[in-house]
């Protein structure tokens, strides 16, 4: 019941812009990134045993089965016949570094045990990914596995619509955005809870909506519109925001670092996800300029214009 393509690939994720904010209804810009995929396959060494995992996953979804919760088809039966004959996902996707490792897994799986549908629309299959996720991290946005499954940049609007967007024109300028690896993983729960935790507060509430809101948007209407020298201005700006208010969810090794880029002006840093270690995202003018002052870190140019 499921493709014939059943050894598909599946690819890591960036929320580009969006992070926090779009618990509060922000919009929010996600893209697939190639540099990280994962695979379905079969282990050939038997005696590896089952994947824990798989099967701890595969229980969850019976139990959803029972109680009338999985509501769409998915083929629990067969998911639990190949994890007892080695089934595993063979992923190059860091885990706990906020690039999808759960939801490319997801949107292997819903692709290999569900009946295709052609005309399931964006919010009808984040629904769907909600239910398979909601296992790895007690709540899910969906919205991971979604970018992996489709493959394309998925901008959310306020109001909750989904829709499949095409990139500005992207070369091979002198500046761009940038990842920098803080080589820690993390876990995405407990700085979610920390930030809700804080909008218990009306101040931080309103802070966020007044400012942090405003400045999310913009980016994102700045980079679809590929307006670059203006991007630049706005994600400066969400850049102080986030290492004045958000500074826990900065690594204590890089609030440093991110002071320098705001005062040499030749990098600016944001959070990517949920903060904490995984990834940070950078935007530089310069990526030369920019690789000087950060040789000391791992960087990966993502994005050049």
């Amino acid at each position: 019941m499921a493709h014939e393509d059943k050894n598909h690939g599946f690819c890591s994720k960036i929320l580009l812009f969006g992070e926090y904010s779009v618990i509060q209804n922000s919009m929010a810009l996600s893209l697939p990134y190639s540099l990280f995929e994962g695979v379905l396959t079969f282990r050939r060494d038997q005696a590896i045993g089952v994947d824990s995992e798989l099967k701890a996953l595969s229980q969850y979804l019976k139990s959803l089965e029972k109680s009338g919760e999985l509501d769409f088809d998915f083929d629990v039966t067969s998911f639990e016949f190949d994890i007892g004959q080695g089934l595993y996902f063979d992923s190059t996707i860091p885990q706990g570094f906020g690039v999808g490792s759960s939801g490319a897994l997801c949107a292997a799986l819903y692709h290999r045990y569900c009946v295709p549908q052609e005309d399931i629309d964006l919010l009808e299959l984040k629904r769907r990914f909600v239910i398979l996720e909601s296992h790895f991290h007690g709540s899910s946005s969906g919205m991971d596995p979604l970018i992996s499954y489709k493959k394309r940049p998925i901008l959310r609007h306020e109001s909750g619509k989904l829709e499949e967007v095409e990139l500005p024109k992207i070369g091979q300028g002198p500046g761009g955005i940038f990842l920098l690896n803080t080589g820690r993983a993390r876990r995405t729960e407990p700085l979610v809870n920390l930030f809700l935790e804080k909008c218990n507060l009306d101040s931080f509430k309103n802070l966020c909506l007044d400012v942090l809101l405003p400045q999310t948007n913009d980016c994102i209407r700045h980079f679809l519109k590929g307006d670059w020298e203006t991007l630049y201005t706005s994600f400066r700006s969400l850049s102080d925001f986030q290492y004045e208010h958000f500074n826990a969810m900065i690594p204590k090794l890089y609030r440093d670092i991110w002071l320098e880029g705001k005062e040499s002006k030749q990098f600016s840093l944001k959070l990517c996800g949920a903060g904490g270690g995984g990834f940070l995202l950078g935007m530089t003018p310069d990526f030369k300029a920019a690789s000087d002052s950060l040789k000391a870190y791992e960087i990966r140019p993502f994005l050049r214009f």
